[in-house]
């Protein structure tokens, strides 16, 4: 049996109000899927700097990381993943758009309205 690659990754599920902030990938063999951003942990690296530095960034954003909200485990056909979701807040008003290429605030209603990776999939029962 050959191994598997592994890569462990961050998420922010950033809330406002009734709403998350969802980003769509432009790249890659999952673009046009949606996903809550983030990226790969540094050698070293906390999780939660690394979600930091990621939203920076992705989005040229600073946020407030709380709670682990679930680590998600998911075999994909080219690699396993570990995803660590934080529930997060804005702590600046602004975003940019650097790496995907769309976003959208999502409520209850709303949030099985686009077409989430299955790993992020797994999350959404647990953003309300």
């Amino acid at each position: 049996m050959e191994n598997i690659k592994h890569i462990e990754v961050v998420a922010a599920v950033i809330r406002r109000g009734d709403c998350v902030f969802a980003t769509q990938r432009g790249y890659g063999d999952f673009k046009d899927w949606w996903e809550f951003p983030g990226g790969k942990i540094e050698p070293g690296e906390a999780p939660q700097e690394a979600l930091k530095r990621e939203i920076r960034e992705e989005l040229s954003a600073e946020i407030t990381v709380g709670k682990l909200l679930k680590t998600v485990e998911w075999d994909y056909p080219a690699f396993h993943l570990t995803l660590h979701c934080y529930l997060c807040s804005l702590a600046s008003e602004g975003m940019s758009l650097n790496e995907h290429e769309a976003a959208r605030w999502l409520d209850a209603g709303s949030i099985y309205s686009v077409k989430w990776l299955p790993a992020d999939n797994d999350i959404l029962p647990l953003v309300f």
